[in-house]
């Protein structure tokens, strides 16, 4: 297994790391209970195998919360999205933050499942959230993954 080095993004990642925000979320806007990010402008960490960029996690903290706002690991089954957490999680125990939170939609199962297998807890559905959403971001689509409607955000939280 090729190891995994992870690092905080630099100016030399900017185009590389909109393009994937392009690519996986429509767009650089991203929507979390109610608060609008621009995403590439955001603090991020960059996973590498081999010399090549092969995960993105961009974040904020606020206070003692630590939000994961995207991540998204371009390679699977490789541990990229585990690497990427433990160095948020690293960061945010140096910046003594009480926990890791995050925001997914009701369609997303497999982040649902990789999170929790990672500590993470299920603390809030937020029904009909993403009509909120959309109003901030209208690319937000009405149908998800396996044909589900998109309508509720998920709240997770690891607690440090």
């Amino acid at each position: 297994m090729p190891e995994i080095v992870v690092r905080p993004s630099s100016d030399i990642d900017q185009s590389w790391k909109e393009e994937v925000l392009r690519e996986h979320w429509g767009s650089f806007k991203v929507v979390t209970r109610g608060r609008e990010h621009n995403a590439s402008t955001l603090p991020a960490y960059i996973a590498e195998m081999d010399g090549e960029r092969v995960g993105l996690l961009t974040y904020a903290i606020y206070g003692y919360e630590c939000e994961v706002v995207t991540m998204n690991s371009l390679r699977q089954g490789f541990g990229i999205g585990t690497e990427l957490l433990l160095k948020l999680k690293e960061l945010a125990e140096e910046n003594k933050c009480r926990g890791i939170w995050l925001i997914t939609t009701n369609d997303n199962m497999s982040a649902m499942k990789f999170y929790q297998k990672k500590g993470f807890y299920l603390v809030a559905v937020h029904r009909d959230a993403v009509k909120q959403a959309r109003r901030l971001k209208p690319e937000i689509p009405e149908i998800g993954n396996d044909g589900i409607p998109i309508r509720d955000e998920i709240e997770l939280v690891m607690p440090l």
